[in-house]
């Protein structure tokens, strides 16, 4: 399937059902679960702590991006940190130039090992974004990523919910995370 024959189907399906987002990584079409209210937290705890080190950034949440190789894949990822008017003038599949950093956020389906582990990092890092943090509510853990080269980022670091983390730059921001423990199951 080609990115246009994706982005058409994306768009019918989201004016077709309330709440339906799809994705399009590695050649695999898949639906995106309806996040929950900690989730949808965690999203805010985030952004403000984002907007009170970087006034001029805005942690701009379900953009849909151009992700992988040659930008052949379509990812919503639950949070990108850019510019404020990065995306202006785009449409609903942006150019990841801008972006800073991917976030995401697990939900409590059985894709979440796969799709945030495996799939987001890789296209994360094959299309250049200098960070990608996952927030595993599962493990209770953070998992920052850094350092692509193209194919894979070379730095993880993983930390516990209730520790500090440092966001390496061109974020460069410092994570208390206690808070993260009472939005978790």
């Amino acid at each position: 399937m080609t990115p246009e024959v994706f982005e058409h189907l994306a768009r019918t399906a989201a004016r077709e059902e309330e709440g339906l987002r799809l994705e399009f990584i590695g050649g695999v079409l898949r639906s995106r679960a309806m996040t929950d209210g900690g989730h949808g937290r965690i999203i805010q705890w985030l952004t403000r702590i984002c907007i009170r080190h970087h006034p001029g950034l805005w942690l701009h949440p379900g953009r849909g991006i151009k992700a992988e190789r040659y930008r052949q894949g379509r990812a919503i990822p639950d949070g990108v940190l850019a510019h404020d008017d990065a995306f202006v003038g785009q449409g609903d599949w942006v150019d990841p130039g801008p972006i800073l950093m991917a976030v995401e956020v697990t939900s409590w389906n059985s894709g979440t090992e796969r799709r945030d582990r495996l799939e987001k990092p890789r296209a994360y890092a094959e299309t250049g974004i200098p960070v990608y943090l996952l927030v595993d509510r599962l493990t209770c853990r953070l998992l920052v990523h850094s350092d692509p080269d193209g194919a894979r980022y070379e730095t993880v670091r993983t930390v516990p919910f209730g520790r500090e983390v440092r966001l390496p730059d061109p974020v460069g921001i410092t994570l208390e995370t206690e808070p993260l423990e009472d939005w978790v199951r």
